[in-house]
């Protein structure tokens, strides 16, 4: 069983990497990485990272951090359950450079339409948590589903109605707060 990841955790995590990796790449963290660095979590159970490009020798890094960190490392991005957005890479936000890594968050509309694809209450928390910190707009959500909508037949796994659905659900209520005003 590793242990629960946080922000200094995570921290020591990009320095080894950036220190081990024997060339240039990009790792982009998702899910509880982002939401440790920006701070609306405090630990998360796992580290989700995409290599675009992967760095030489990552692989080895990663494996001799598992172990020495007691953390556990999965390769997942949005575009493991999701057809890749139009745009990621220029909406995913830049975090820094270790060595000769760069780091990122994700793009987070792609994050976002990710999370209310699985719809559990941690995801739709998430969801909200990034829209608050203004991570995303309302009309880039929509704009970027609209964008995949039609490829989303190919991932079987996937109910594109019910995504539809919970995509148009949150737009409808995040406007009705604005709306509203502070409360």
């Amino acid at each position: 069983m590793r242990s629960n990841v946080d922000p200094k955790k995570l921290e020591q995590l990009m320095d080894i990497l950036g220190k081990e990796a024997r060339g240039a790449g990009s790792i982009y963290f998702t899910g509880g990485a982002s939401a440790l660095l920006i701070g609306w979590r405090s630990s998360t159970v796992d580290v989700d990272i995409r290599l675009d490009p992967e760095p030489p020798g990552i692989f080895q890094a990663i494996a001799k951090l598992k172990q020495d960190l007691n953390i556990n490392i999965e390769l997942a991005s949005p575009q493991d359950f999701l057809p890749p957005l139009p745009g990621w890479r220029e909406r995913s936000v830049f975090i820094g450079k270790k060595g000769q890594i760069f780091f990122y968050h994700y793009d987070f509309t792609a994050q976002a339409l990710s999370k209310l694809s699985r719809g559990y209450d941690r995801d739709i928390n998430d969801v909200q948590a990034m829209f608050e910190q203004g991570l995303f707009s309302l009309a880039n959500l929509r704009d970027c589903f609209e964008a995949i909508e039609p490829d989303l037949i190919r991932f079987p796994s996937l109910n594109p109605d019910a995504l539809k659905s919970r995509v148009e659900n949150f737009i409808e209520q995040a406007d009705q707060m604005q709306a509203e005003g502070p409360s």
